[in-house]
Order: structure tokens, then sequence, then C-alpha cells
């Protein structure tokens, strides 16, 4: 069993509220066991405990393991969603048509995806983008209303606390999308600095957006969608945010983003709706929109080179080692008023970071999360944090921290992997050419 699983990659992970245990064993054996070889990274995330934080509304109902439900759980039970523990919550990690069936499916044409465990917020007030640019390294002045961009919420060690989406609706509304395995301590921080910015007489208020979030991701999401949006998506590009009604579901805030490297939009709508939204992308006609799980969405985002919380970037990394220097615009680099600015900007000028955030690509086994890479001459200098069979590919690939010195692409290096060593390459993320929407 174990032989025939590594020849064909069918690797599974029996999985339980607080621990993950990865078994080697034919496919079907036994129904607690599910698929990782597309799983690698979420396993390890799988494990890292629940939170405990509570929110208003009806959107998160106890399980008996203590676990919280978005408002689609039994929507995912029925309609055939394998259910197991995710940052706190019950989530579908695959459907009935299997993993390798929904990221290929995602490629060709469109998915939707379950993410209403992230934490939406709303900061507002005269001084909100002060605020935001106190804990991040975002040039938040510079959005234009209704743009978004990609940031970090940084210790004073210039380390990163999450990584985020913060939507500019107006001069003093903000709309952040962040992590749910993150979301104690994010609301922590936030409620902190907000306490700090009213104590100095700053106008701001921080309030958690109690919705659902559905990510539709594919080439094929403009087929799906356009029929049922009162605007043109033409009108609405990469990072870009709208309040739409979809079909008869009124004022859904709809931005164009996602964490495939696919076209796609995430759709925040109330609770009481998006079953209806669920249904009415599913059985469209204009697109064959099916739905997928955190399995698929982990194998699509390490093919988009796209960083995983907890696994690829954390409170020990700062933007610079993670190949995230395009996060700090020019104007906060020449402020250096961010938190942690002093290391930061001591690491980019003076080139001082140590390690580096690469993508591999490796032969023989999958390299997965904590496997040792190795220099030809068998010195240990670095670490897989992600890595997985790329279904679009049909090879291995895997990101992870290398030494600066033999981070240029191009540079032969080893991994071990369960006490065999194999070939690798450093190799350009994205490993699978991204599908953004941009406009002329």
């Amino acid at each position: 069993l174990v032989l025939l699983a590594t020849r064909t990659h069918n690797w599974y992970c029996t999985l339980d509220s607080m621990s993950t245990t990865v078994a080697a064993t034919a496919r079907g054996l036994t129904p607690r066991l599910y698929p990782t070889h597309l799983l690698s990274s979420t396993c390890t995330y799988l494990s890292k405990g629940t939170s405990n934080l509570s929110r208003s509304g009806t959107r998160y109902l106890s399980t008996d393991g203590g676990l919280k439900k978005t408002a689609l759980y039994e929507y995912h039970v029925q309609k055939g969603g394998k259910m197991v523990p995710f940052a706190g919550y019950s989530m579908p990690v695959q459907y009935k048509d299997g993993v390798l069936s929904s990221h290929l499916h995602c490629r060709s044409d469109v998915v939707a995806f379950d993410v209403s465990h992230m934490m939406q917020t709303s900061i507002t007030g005269a001084d909100a983008a002060q605020f935001i640019e106190s804990l991040t390294p975002c040039d938040v002045q510079a959005l234009k209303p209704n743009s978004g961009s990609l940031t970090v919420f940084l210790t004073e060690k210039g380390t990163i606390i999450d990584d985020l989406i913060v939507n500019k609706l107006d001069d003093s509304s903000f709309y952040v999308v962040s992590n749910a395995g993150c979301a104690e301590k994010d609301l922590s921080l936030l409620k902190m600095q907000e306490g700090r910015f009213l104590m100095g007489g700053k106008d701001v208020r921080v309030q958690v957006v109690d919705r659902s979030l559905i990510a539709v991701q594919g080439p094929k999401m403009k087929d799906l969608l356009q029929p049922l949006v009162d605007f043109d998506l033409a009108d609405l590009p990469f990072m870009t945010t709208t309040l739409a009604d979809i079909g008869p579901i009124k004022a859904c805030r709809v931005t164009r983003c996602g964490y495939t490297g696919e076209d796609g939009v995430e759709v925040s709508v109330d609770h009481e709706h998006v079953i209806s939204l669920a249904d009415l992308l599913t059985g469209s006609k204009a697109a064959d929109c099916r739905l997928a799980g955190l399995a698929a969405r982990d194998s699509l985002r390490l093919e988009a080179g796209l960083c995983l919380y907890g696994n690829d970037i954390d409170e020990s990394t700062t933007p610079v080692e993670a190949s995230l220097l395009w996060l700090i615009s020019k104007r906060r680099r020449a402020r250096a008023d961010f938190p942690g600015a002093d290391i930061i900007m001591d690491q980019i000028n003076n080139k001082t970071a140590a390690r580096k955030r690469v993508g591999f690509t490796v032969e023989g086994a999958p390299a997965r999360a904590g496997a040792k890479v190795m220099s030809e001459e068998g010195a240990e200098v670095g670490i897989i944090t992600s890595g997985s069979p790329s279904p679009s590919l049909g090879h291995n690939i895997a990101m992870g921290y290398i030494e600066t010195p033999l981070s240029k692409v191009g540079t032969r290096v080893a991994v071990q992997v369960r006490n065999r060593t194999f070939s690798a390459i450093v190799t350009k993320m994205p490993f699978v050419p991204t599908n953004y929407f941009f406009t002329k």
C-alpha cells in the first residue's frame, strides 16, 4: 500500500480537531482519510488549533467538537462536501468529484469556494487611512476609491502578523479581509490601536462585518457572473470593488481578487442570502460552476506562488525575506514610519536579509513543509514551507526559504524527503501564469 501510494502520489491525511497524521494507503480504504497530495500546506495549518473569537449573528453555530460553522455548512454536507477542522471551523476539504477535478476545473472553467471563515472588517472615520498605515506598510493614501491592495500587519521587529486585503471605499471608509486563523490576534491588534487613536483624539471605528463570503474563481467567472449582475464586469479590474445586485440578491460587495491565480471575484453577502447565491452560481447554464474545497484552493495558490500564513509567512519572517518587497511603497519607504521600519529598510538598503522565499521544482517524491533544503555540497541551506505535485504541470513544485546567495533562479540544490535526497532547482514563481483581469 505504501508503494502504491508513493508511486501514484495518493497520500492521505487523517484529520482531527487538534492534530494531523499523514498515512499512505489506498484510495477510499477508510472514510476518515482525505487526499493530501494537494493539501500539504493545508494539513499543517489544520493542526494549529481553533479560535474562540465570537461574533454576533447566526453565522457560527458550534459543533460538538467546538468548531464554528459557516452559514453554508449544511449546504456543503448536502452537496457531498467532506468536512474537516480548519482554523476553528468545520470546512469542506473536497467534494465528490475529487481534488484533482476541482483544481483543473478552476483552471479551465469556474469554481466557487466558501471563504466565510475569513474575517471581514470595516474601518471608518476621518483618520481611518492613518490608522491602517500605522499598522501596515501599505500606501493607503495613494489608493483610489473602490480599489484595494494586499498588505501585511507588522510587528515592531518588522515581521508579519498576518496578510490581508485593504479596500478603500472612500477616504474615510475601508473594507478589510484577513485570515481566519489570525482572527483573534488581528482583532486584538485592531482594537488596541483603535483605543490608542481614540485616546489621542483621533476619529476611527473598527467593526467586524458579519457576512458570508464566496470566492468565484476561474476563466469562466465572467461568463457566469455577467448575466447576473447589474454592472459591466469590464469596469471592475483586478483589486477593485463595488456594491452590486446579483440576481435578486441585493447589496453584495463584489471584489475582483482571489487566491488561485485565475480571474475571479470574492462576494460578501448577507448570511440569509448565501445559499440562494450558491444555488444561483452552481445552477447557472451560462457556465459550469462547481463547488471546490480547501485542498484545491491550496494547490491552486501554490501554483500561483501565493503565501499561506502560518506556513510560508509568519511572525519570524519579514516582507523582504518573504519576497514581498513590492508591498512597501516608495512613499512609505521614504517616510519609514511603519512598524519595524528600521529593520526592514536595513534589509532593503543594505541587503542584509540572510534568506529569501523562492520556488522549487523537485524531482522524485514531492517535498512537503518541513523538508530540508541542501546545497550540492551537502550543507543545510533552507527549508520547504509548502509543496505538492502540480496538477497543472505534472511535476512536483514547492516554495520555501533558502540562503540568499543561493536564491538565484536556476540554482541546483537538493531536498531531503523521508530520509532520501532528491534533486531540486530554484524556480521562478508563479509556477503557472496568472490570469488576473486588468484594463488597458
